[in-house]
């Protein structure tokens, strides 16, 4: 939002694998009072709930979100399990399928409505020729190659690589491995010869062995940040609060 508030450039791109994600930000461009209408209907129905109707709510609509539906309820659904589901996680299993369980929250925070509001005015403002200033694409990152040029700023946000025995990366069905994060970082290659500025985060796999260089000889030509991030879920307990996590640049 605020690249494109400060008119920081002529066209912005938002691009993710996960089509169901990518509904939702079309949802809320293109009919955000019937998305917040929707939430608030399954809000008012959640709150008023005791736990054992919560939850029987939460697994029905899990159901139906794993089903057949339209674009509105899509994006309404997916937005009511993210706020009522474990620890706001998204992950799929191998069919597709959103397995998340219940959270049993008493009284989540659905959504802003003003934020929402001037997100879809954001996605909405059109250049001189009529045509979206952000394009919203769903793709493989491997195929933005030719929009990337020497004026192009490129934030790339992976699943991170598990640090733990057990770690997921199952955002989506396809999964991220260590095959995919080596592909990422031959496009990263590509876009830097193209005279683009790139920042990429990951997870830091020296928080849990100090040996493990996967991402210094990935990147061994760049520059490697260590931040401190929050993290709520995690098996090991090492892993939740604040660690250590990696930011990549090329400047």
């Amino acid at each position: 939002m605020h690249f494109i508030e400060n008119r920081m450039f002529d066209r912005y791109i938002i691009n993710d694998i996960n089509s169901k994600l990518i509904n939702l930000y079309k949802v809320i461009r293109d009919a955000p009072a019937e998305l917040i209408d929707g939430i608030n209907s399954l809000k008012i129905k959640y709150i008023e709930a005791d736990e054992f109707h919560r939850e029987k709510q939460f697994y029905t609509i899990r159901e139906a979100f794993n089903g057949e539906c339209d674009e509105v309820t899509q994006a309404v659904y997916m937005v009511f399990l993210n706020k009522t589901c474990f620890n706001g996680l998204y992950r799929e299993n191998s069919e597709g399928k959103f397995n998340v369980p219940f959270g049993r929250y008493k009284n989540p925070n659905f959504i802003d409505e003003e934020q929402l509001i001037e997100l879809s005015s954001l996605l909405n403002i059109k250049d001189e020729t009529g045509d979206f200033k952000v394009k919203i694409m769903n793709t493989h990152f491997c195929e933005l190659k030719d929009y990337i040029d020497d004026n192009s700023f490129i934030y790339c946000d992976p699943p991170y690589r598990p640090v733990t025995m057990g770690g997921f990366n199952s955002y989506d069905k396809s999964g991220f491995n260590d095959e995919s994060q080596i592909e990422l970082s031959k496009f990263y290659r590509v876009a830097d010869a193209k005279g683009a500025r790139i920042m990429l985060s990951n997870s830091d796999p020296k928080v849990f062995d100090p040996n493990d260089d996967f991402f210094e000889n990935l990147y061994q030509d760049f520059n490697i940040k260590r931040v401190r991030a929050k993290r709520t879920i995690n098996s090991d307990g090492r892993g939740r609060g604040e660690v250590e996590e990696l930011l990549i640049t090329n400047y």
